[in-house]
């Protein structure tokens, strides 16, 4: 098989990085949609930058799109870039509606006028089924989203599908819960918390100050979730697939289980709840049912949640020793 071409949004961030080294370790001609910054973040793609492309390119303008559709001319497009924090979407509701949902829609749109025989991979979320009522959710559960970034990304998804039935395009959706790592933003809670127990271990904080510790989610490990990616647009045929662990934890066990991997036994008397960092409409309990995924792609999770929090413990731990030294 010839070695194939991919354009993926979003490629400095966590799963855009991560997915970046996986098609290169599979031969691909990789391109990534940049927005042009003054100086952009290149540190997550340390590893493969010699390998990757990089495009300008923004969600809200159409005719970036086009440009880097056409240029690359792609086999696959994953479509990774959105404005992903739940807590800014309450802040920049129209921002996140502009590059979230609408960012997908133009997207698609290059693909189908400047590729269409592209198979095209979108990042669908947890956050869309919001207010559960039934647990596990599965890809025939109903969405009640609970938040901006939530509706966009709802919104992101149907066009997907309707992009999919209307013109006969590869368009598939991954709806994937919780997936972290090192490379996750400091603006997540998990990594807030892995940052700052790392801090509070070194002796550079005192306490770690959170929202709803009831929270319960579905987490997973982002490198194994990137291969659910790859694995979807090598389906034999387009469709929409839950990608998860089947377990949920609350926030409250995460950090539990920070303090532990950190040495830390009194951890529990330095967390303090603060009421500015409650949603103003919560997501109590997140537990995707990864079956389909399985069953038809073979693909199954096997980082356990106490691993997940240890690298990235570890890896926050041996980030601030480092910078200590210089």
């Amino acid at each position: 098989m010839p070695n194939r071409t991919a354009l993926i949004t979003g490629i400095t961030g966590q799963d855009g990085s991560y997915l970046a080294e996986l098609l290169a370790q599979k031969g691909y001609r990789i391109f990534g949609l940049v927005r042009r910054l003054s100086t952009p973040n290149m540190s997550h793609l340390a590893a493969v930058r010699d390998s990757v492309e990089i495009l300008d390119g923004d969600l809200m303008d159409q005719g970036s799109l086009n440009q880097a559709v056409r240029q690359a001319a792609p086999d696959e497009v994953y479509n990774l870039a959105a404005q992903s924090f739940v807590a800014t979407s309450f802040a920049q509701p129209l921002l996140t509606g502009e590059v979230t949902g609408l960012g997908a829609l133009r997207l698609l749109e290059a693909v189908r006028l400047h590729a269409p025989q592209a198979r095209v991979y979108q990042a669908s979320s947890s956050e869309m089924f919001g207010h559960v009522r039934t647990e596990p959710q599965d890809e025939s559960t109903a969405f009640h989203p609970r938040s901006p970034y939530g509706v966009a990304k709802v919104y992101a998804y149907w066009a997907s599908v309707n992009y999919r039935e209307a013109y006969s395009m590869f368009v598939s959706n991954g709806i994937l819960f919780n997936h972290e790592s090192p490379r996750r933003g400091m603006e997540f809670v998990t990594r807030k918390i892995t940052d700052t127990v790392a801090r509070i271990a070194l002796g550079q904080a005192k306490t770690l100050t959170l929202g709803n510790l009831d929270a319960k989610r579905d987490w997973g490990y982002a490198p194994e979730y990137v291969e659910f990616m790859w694995r979807i647009l090598q389906h034999r045929t387009p469709d929409d697939f839950v990608g998860a662990t089947g377990e949920s934890h609350t926030v409250r066990e995460f950090v539990e289980v920070a303090f532990r991997c950190a040495g830390i036994d009194d951890g529990s008397k330095r967390v303090v709840s603060d009421a500015r960092f409650q949603r103003p409409s919560e997501v109590f309990n997140l537990r995707g049912n990864p079956a389909k995924a399985a069953r038809e792609l073979h693909w199954t999770p096997s980082t356990k949640f106490e691993q997940i929090v240890r690298i990235m413990v570890d890896a926050d731990l041996a980030r601030l020793r480092a910078q200590g030294r210089r």
